[in-house]
């Protein structure tokens, strides 16, 4: 059961993963982040577009490659949920919840998806697996030294 919860929760970090960076370079080579903040600007009313077009560009980019490293999962979960609860507040909260009618039924998913593969127990497949396990062996050692 361990091997099969463990290929479960890489498959899904993964896929939020890849979902993520397949955003942020949208942002950063498709769009590009000018175009980006003056979508933000005109269309989004978004405050500071220049500066939240970088900042989603970049945490999307970013966060989804230490998604799919499995580092720093925690951080990497509340900045990236903190990033859709501002696109499903701005981008989508006026068209209501469904996604058919471009609602931020989405922009929830995702938040809430990030947030539990980054309080879970990472599995042997992130990175986070094995640093967590040498600052809990650092501790100890201190601790009995």
């Amino acid at each position: 059961m361990t091997n099969l919860r463990t290929i479960t929760q890489f498959l899904f970090r993964i896929t939020l993963g890849v979902v993520f960076v397949a955003h942020g370079w949208e942002k950063l080579y498709i769009k590009g982040v000018d175009k980006t903040a003056m979508m933000f600007d005109k269309h989004l009313h978004i405050p500071f577009p220049t500066a939240a077009a970088h900042f989603a560009t970049w945490a999307e980019l970013l966060g989804g490659l230490a998604l799919i490293v499995g580092v720093l999962l925690p951080f990497v979960g509340v900045l990236l949920a903190a990033t859709m609860i501002g696109a499903g507040y701005y981008g989508h909260h006026e068209n209501g919840f469904w996604i058919q009618q471009n609602g931020w039924e989405y922009n929830l998913v995702l938040a809430v998806a990030v947030l539990a593969v980054g309080f879970a127990v990472p599995g042997v497949a992130a990175a986070d697996h094995y640093l967590k396990g040498r600052r809990t062996r650092s501790a100890d050692d201190t601790v009995t030294a």
